[in-house]
């Protein structure tokens, strides 16, 4: 008896994988452009950024092209390679990251040193110098918000969010969309990370919490309007 692993498959990649055998059956032909999303995610029963992150899966793969300002259209290129598992997608993530930054940053009003301030106030120049390259890293981004964990004192807390950008940055899927989205100038917010540093300062947890909640809020409507100028 002959018996593969069974394995659990992200639910972008079930959506890619059913467009994907549209195209290859041809009953979607190359050159045509894809539904809406709303229509999109509606007919296959999910959410829209699970049909946002199969379009990027299916993009790698060069099934799609994604045009801005147009919109998505099947590839013109030979079709018939499997898709592959690019990681976790960058709006899981993001949903990650609110439910556990924005409680975060509340213990950090509380805990926060005013050496640690001024680091993020300097990270925050590295950032605006990244910026400013054509192949910025967000490296600084990255370091901005692990200086909050740190704060939060809670070491299981700073453990996850940790975690929470290595799956970030481990993730193909997500590296390519932080590239798509640099490519239209989007970037993450300076005066967004301002804010964050002024309401740590005042020791508000409260107002530490909605600054960050206010900022990957933003983060991921301003992911979103990537599609939505298609």
């Amino acid at each position: 008896m002959h018996l593969t692993t069974v394995k659990a498959q992200r639910l972008y990649l079930k959506v890619a994988e059913q467009i994907n055998a549209l195209v290859n059956s041809g009953e979607i032909k190359a050159g045509e452009r894809l539904p809406a999303e709303r229509v999109l995610a509606e007919k296959l029963g999910v959410s829209r950024p699970t049909v946002r992150e199969a379009m990027i899966a299916l993009e790698i793969a060069g099934v799609i092209d994604i045009k801005s300002g147009s919109g998505i259209y099947v590839s013109n290129k030979e079709i018939g390679l499997p898709l592959l598992d690019e990681g976790y997608g960058p709006f899981e993530i993001l949903d990650a990251r609110h439910i556990v930054e924005t409680e975060a940053c509340a213990l950090a009003a509380l805990n926060i040193t005013v050496e640690q301030i001024q680091t993020l106030r300097n990270i925050v120049i590295e950032m605006q110098e990244e910026q400013k390259l054509k192949d910025a890293s967000e490296t600084a981004d990255m370091k901005f918000h692990l200086i909050i964990a740190e704060a939060a004192k809670n070491s299981v807390i700073n453990h996850i969010i940790r975690w929470l950008w290595d799956l970030r940055n481990q993730s193909r899927l997500s590296q390519i969309f932080i590239m798509r989205l640099r490519d239209v100038n989007i970037y993450p917010s300076i005066d967004e990370h301002l804010a964050i540093i002024d309401a740590l300062e005042k020791g508000d947890p409260e107002l530490a919490k909605q600054a960050m909640r206010i900022h990957i809020e933003s983060a991921t409507e301003n992911a979103a309007a990537y599609f939505e100028k298609l």
